[in-house]
């Protein structure tokens, strides 16, 4: 089916593990040429399932027609970045973190914000999708906020590489697959029900700045629109799933220094530190995968 063996031959005692092959990376450099988008940390086994969907789909039969395609076609670069991406995401997911996070970790930043005068509360969701992971967010804030009539500055950041996938998550409009988790009383309290959609109502929408980030991206260490960084809580949940390790070493770095003293790091449930910097980071629970950083 492919011009080439996606598996290269190791070492005598090594696992046999997916690399690219040359005609693979060939059309990542094309990618990264024309958008600047990296995906060479993204596992190899993902990478070749993904792009071997355009190729089927386009009627190609192995990667060098593939990329002989997207230079007649450049629109289909736009399909190839939809697919590499991964976009699934829903309101509330392992709503157990979400939990933690309103009973726990809210409290707990806000207690030490009126400790040190502190006015501003900032958070960023990486690799944000449709934004439902940075509206639940923006929920639970606006919750706390109002039950303990505090008065905080509320900023939060949403990013995400795909373009096209943040236009849909500021329209703020969610089909019922991504409102399994939400609990009744939000659902009646921040939405409306129209055409078979459930639409977010503005006061929680217009809390979340949405952007295009590249979590890779080497010349910046947080996105342009938080200016700054220096976020108490950073979001980043079931993205470094999809990178081998030295990239994730990379994302960590960044997120890490992203954190304001003592902020936390929220993963999805697959992911942990990298050895690199899990000792940068406590594990504050053993039911979440939520970290503080040392």
């Amino acid at each position: 089916m492919t011009h080439g063996s996606l598996f290269h031959r190791q070492g005598r005692g090594e696992r046999h593990r997916p690399v690219m092959n040359n005609e693979l990376k060939r059309i990542l450099c094309y990618l990264n040429e024309k958008h600047g988008l990296d995906f060479f940390g993204y596992r190899a086994s993902m990478v070749q399932r993904r792009v071997g969907q355009r190729f089927l789909f386009t009627k190609c039969k192995n990667y060098d027609e593939y990329y002989a395609y997207l230079l007649e076609n450049p629109d289909e670069l736009n399909n190839l970045i939809d697919a590499l991406t991964i976009n699934v995401s829903r309101f509330f997911r392992n709503s157990l973190a979400f939990e933690y996070m309103a009973d726990r970790i809210l409290p707990a930043i806000c207690h030490r914000k009126k400790e040190t005068g502190d006015h501003s509360l900032r958070v960023w969701s990486a690799g944000c999708s449709m934004g439902e992971e940075a509206y639940s967010i923006a929920i639970l804030v606006h919750e706390f906020l109002k039950e303990e009539t505090l008065k905080l500055g509320v900023n939060i950041f949403a990013t995400d590489i795909d373009g096209k996938i943040l236009e849909k998550a500021q329209q703020a409009v969610f089909p019922f697959e991504s409102m399994k988790d939400v609990k009744f009383r939000f659902l009646k309290k921040y939405f409306s029900f129209t055409e078979n959609a459930f639409q977010l109502m503005p006061e929680i929408r217009d809390r979340v700045l949405f952007s295009v980030y590249d979590l890779l991206d080497n010349k910046s260490s947080v996105p342009s629109e938080s200016i700054f960084g220096d976020f108490d809580m950073v979001l980043c949940r079931n993205v470094l799933i999809y990178f081998n390790t030295a990239y994730q070493d990379k994302i960590f770095d960044k997120l890490y220094r992203a954190l304001t003293q003592h902020g936390y790091l929220v993963l999805g449930e697959a992911e942990i530190p990298s050895p690199k910097y899990e000792r940068y980071f406590r594990r504050v629970n053993d039911c979440c995968h939520i970290y503080q950083k040392i």
